[in-house]
């Protein structure tokens, strides 16, 4: 089991969606599957063409060789006008240790990196607002459905742009 002691061993990759080996590709399915459609049960289409788009990163987060945290990172102009993540998940045996929190560095890291003069936008779920807040997202729209769960939009503001 992971603690904060052990953080520091978990291995990070940021692949394109034709760099994942099957196996790779499996692993992150079934972990936002059991989190998006089975935890929240919520059927909805989780897979999606954004999923392969040719800009599209897959962030894994490894611990011992189990992918335990993942996010989808996209490109400026795919979803919306800014970059953009989503699809973040934390498989649940490893909530509430630091994780979630040392994946959205690494989101950001990697989104500043790759796109580094756009800002980031996405859409959450409505009660994570403070966690997104937390690291410079704001809220830009009110509250709306996406799947029968109430999210909201919110924007990091890019200061190097």
């Amino acid at each position: 089991m992971l603690t904060e002691a052990n953080m520091n061993t978990m291995e990070w990759e940021c692949k394109l969606f034709n760099e994942l080996s099957n196996h790779e590709l499996f692993n992150l399915f079934k972990l936002r599957i059991d989190v998006f459609v089975v935890e929240q049960n919520c059927a909805y289409p989780e897979l999606d063409t954004n999923d392969c788009h040719g800009y599209t990163r897959h962030l894994m987060g490894f611990e011992n060789n189990e992918l335990i945290c993942c996010a989808r990172l996209l490109a400026p102009g795919v979803n919306y006008h800014e970059a953009s993540l989503g699809r973040f998940a934390v498989s649940q045996h490893y909530r509430h240790k630091g994780i979630g929190t040392e994946l959205m560095h690494q989101c950001l890291h990697q989104l500043l990196s790759i796109w580094p003069k756009s800002a980031i936008r996405i859409s959450a779920q409505q009660y994570l607002a403070s966690f997104y807040t937390n690291f410079g997202f704001q809220q830009t729209s009110e509250v709306y459905l996406e799947d029968g769960i109430p999210h909201i939009e919110m924007l990091f503001p890019n200061k190097q742009n």
